[in-house]
């Protein structure tokens, strides 16, 4: 199982690469940054601080949209850091939340996805593409190579991240949840003649190492509050009538309604719907111990990647215990003799 940091970048900007370094340090393969310009600086160029910073860290969106950014101004932006950098980067999308609802906007279409994730990969691969009616490609790009997960929990969002993505990015880490979002993915890439293993299964929840669990779950309830966006929007469409698990719809029949300037912040206060079995179920707490035995259930599911979200009052330490002790504890056991 690899490892990956969330991060907001927050200012000032070298606290984030100082942070970056020091999820590296700690064995982290990747970073990745919340893109929401209004609310947060611009990743990319904090993305390209951390890449010159760092040996090995893959960086990325955690996540972009098709709508606030053009697609092949996204592209090119990934081709360039990696003709930089030498290939250590990822692109998460998906249909916009934040950078695009603080504009007053609305998500994309899921049509929309499915074309900006084909043209963003193309080009970001140095191929051309077929775009609004004319033959693109990056004179300037060879040998570029970039994955493109997609972020989803509906029925369709996640059939077309079985039919188009190359991993899968989902934004809570409760098992039986994971496992029914897992085989939607896998099932949704088989139906189109792929071979669903080769999607990448990436889990991302806010992870905080600790003793005092109560201190924890007020750090991580935030996440709660975010994730029901997407649940809302999703019985606004599908309602409760089982097109996705009762347990994602029933915690949020009390939610009244959502501050974006408070997003993705410890100190959100429209999040006390949230109750403390939803901040456990869908987030990492506890000790070190706790971490472990989650995150070998997980990967027995076929998680290829937790994310941890680090945004909360102990970010160093939790970067520690994860390097020194539940990292390495879901390594392989190898030996040197036998």
């Amino acid at each position: 199982m690899d490892f990956g940091a969330v991060l907001q970048t927050n200012p000032p900007s070298s606290r984030v690469v100082q942070l970056a370094q020091l999820a590296e340090h700690h064995g982290f393969s990747h970073v990745w940054t919340f893109d929401s310009h209004l609310l947060w600086q611009e990743p990319y160029v904090i993305h390209s601080a951390i890449l010159a910073a760092t040996r090995k860290l893959v960086v990325g969106p955690f996540v972009t949209n098709p709508l606030t950014r053009d697609w092949t101004v996204t592209a090119s932006v990934f081709a360039t850091l990696n003709e930089m950098y030498g290939n250590r980067t990822v692109c998460g999308i998906g249909r916009g939340d934040s950078a695009v609802r603080v504009l007053n906007g609305t998500p994309c279409t899921l049509r929309t996805l499915r074309e900006s994730v084909h043209v963003i990969r193309e080009l970001a691969n140095s191929r051309s593409v077929e775009h609004e009616g004319v033959t693109l490609q990056f004179p300037w790009s060879t040998g570029s190579s970039l994955e493109v997960w997609v972020a989803a929990y509906g029925p369709k969002a996640l059939a077309l991240t079985g039919e188009v993505a190359d991993g899968y990015i989902l934004q809570l880490a409760d098992l039986d949840i994971t496992q029914w979002m897992i085989t939607a993915v896998r099932d949704a890439a088989e139906a189109a003649g792929r071979d669903p293993m080769s999607i990448k299964i990436c889990v991302a929840a806010p992870a905080y190492v600790g003793s005092d669990l109560d201190h924890q779950r007020e750090q991580s309830r935030w996440f709660g509050g975010m994730v029901g966006n997407h649940i809302a929007d999703l019985v606004d469409r599908y309602g409760t009538s089982g097109a996705i698990p009762q347990t994602l719809t029933d915690y949020i029949a009390n939610r009244t309604g959502y501050d974006y300037n408070t997003h993705g912040q410890t100190d959100n206060d429209h999040v006390d719907f949230v109750p403390d079995e939803i901040v456990d179920r869908f987030c990492l707490l506890g000790t070190a111990q706790d971490h472990i035995d989650k995150l070998k259930a997980l990967k027995d599911l076929g998680v290829d990647q937790f994310a941890a979200y680090v945004m909360h009052d102990s970010k160093e330490e939790t970067l520690r215990q994860y390097g020194e002790i539940i990292i390495p504890a879901l390594r392989e056991h190898v030996v040197a003799t036998s």
